[in-house]
């Protein structure tokens, strides 16, 4: 597939996927999830992003490690299909900017495109606005580079603070901030997501939605939480992801896409065009990249 859509045409982009080696490292959060328990690649996904319609994917961070940003910095030198990587720092640490450039200096550095942590899995549920993590995001912001918020709807009142705390800083909420769609409850994460969106700096990706809606999820019971974000975020800050591999555990690529392009059928077709893809490539500074031919 190519990464170069036809011109006047916005790039379709997966805002947020991921891969992982369980050979290579150890995945301790995968030890309950026999179903998706396995080495994914990006050959894996290829043809279902070519199927789908899909010309370019953000790669997200799995592991809270230097050493799995800079596999998938290698990742994307080697695969068209990326256009941008989301990698892990240390943000407790003193020179964020430093660790920045170390990555921007390796293969694959000119796509590294935002930094996430796990902060979703800290015992702390304030992890995020300690001290030093607020000290090493405000050195993030000079770097250039956004950051991804992964946090559940539990914690989205600490999302909220620090969008206040870091004004300067570009930030995305992955995954909606996780509301519980199984149980079809809309507050008090409804209000958290409108407080959030009251920071202009604040993005949302339209992800992760069939994982929270767990089996015998339909499109209805996605549709209420999407139509909030839409409502409260404007398309311009919205993004569509699709969460593979993890997103297998509920539905198929194929499935998760139809279903975020079904969600955003009612919108104008300029704003169709920025969630399935202009958001995603705006807010990242995605480019596109010339499939390379095969060896």
């Amino acid at each position: 597939m190519t990464a170069t859509p036809a011109p006047g045409r916005t790039l379709t982009v997966d805002a947020h996927h991921h891969v992982w080696d369980v050979e290579q490292r150890e995945h301790a959060w995968l030890a309950g999830l026999p179903a998706i328990r396995r080495t994914f690649d990006t050959g894996d996904l290829r043809p279902l992003a070519r199927a789908a319609g899909v010309d370019g994917t953000v790669l997200v961070q799995v592991l809270n490690s230097a050493q799995d940003t800079h596999d998938f910095l290698a990742v994307a030198a080697q695969d068209p299909l990326v256009l941008g990587v989301v990698g892990w720092v240390d943000l407790t640490a003193p020179d964020v900017p430093v660790q920045v450039a170390r990555l921007r200096a390796l293969p694959g550095g000119d796509r590294l495109v935002g930094v996430r942590h796990l902060a979703a899995d800290e015992p702390d549920p304030r992890w995020l606005l300690r001290d030093d993590v607020v000290r090493g995001l405000r050195a993030l912001a000079t770097t250039g580079l956004p950051y991804d918020v992964l946090l559940a709807h539990d914690r989205l009142p600490v999302a909220v603070e620090l969008a206040a705390l870091v004004p300067e800083l570009p930030l995305v909420l992955d995954h909606l901030g996780k509301p519980a769609i199984a149980d079809g409850v809309l507050d008090p994460w409804r209000a958290h997501v409108s407080a959030l969106a009251a920071h202009e700096q604040v993005h949302v990706k339209l992800s992760g939605m069939v994982t929270e809606a767990g089996d015998g999820w339909t499109v209805g019971m996605l549709r209420p939480y999407a139509e909030h974000v839409l409502a409260a975020f404007g398309a311009d800050r919205v993004m569509a992801g699709s969460d593979w591999p993890v997103s297998l555990l509920a539905a198929s690529y194929g499935d998760v896409v139809d279903a975020n392009r079904a969600l955003v059928a009612g919108l104008s077709t300029d704003e169709r065009a920025a969630v399935l893809g202009g958001t995603a490539t705006a807010f990242y500074g995605l480019t596109p990249r010339p499939e390379e031919p095969a060896s």
